[in-house]
């Protein structure tokens, strides 16, 4: 569901920097793109696998946690 969001964003910041680049700038976006895309693939590959073994009670502890300390944060930096 990302993608088309990321692409649009992408797009839109390629348009206003001006579609004048150099054959090595180009390369290095393409490269770029392509490798954050493949990252992104094993990432989530991870995760799932990750989430079909493993439940969220850490996470959720974590989540407590640190609302916990951010609360605290603010209360004291009142």
């Amino acid at each position: 569901m990302a993608i088309p969001t990321m692409l649009g964003a992408s797009l839109l910041k390629i348009l206003k920097f001006g579609l004048t680049f150099t054959g090595i700038e180009l390369i290095v976006l393409l490269v770029g793109m392509l490798i954050s895309f493949l990252i992104s693939i094993l990432i989530i590959k991870f995760l799932m696998n990750y989430i079909k073994k493993h439940n969220f009670k850490p996470f959720g502890y974590y989540r407590i946690i640190l609302g916990i300390v951010v609360l605290l944060y603010f209360f004291v930096m009142k």
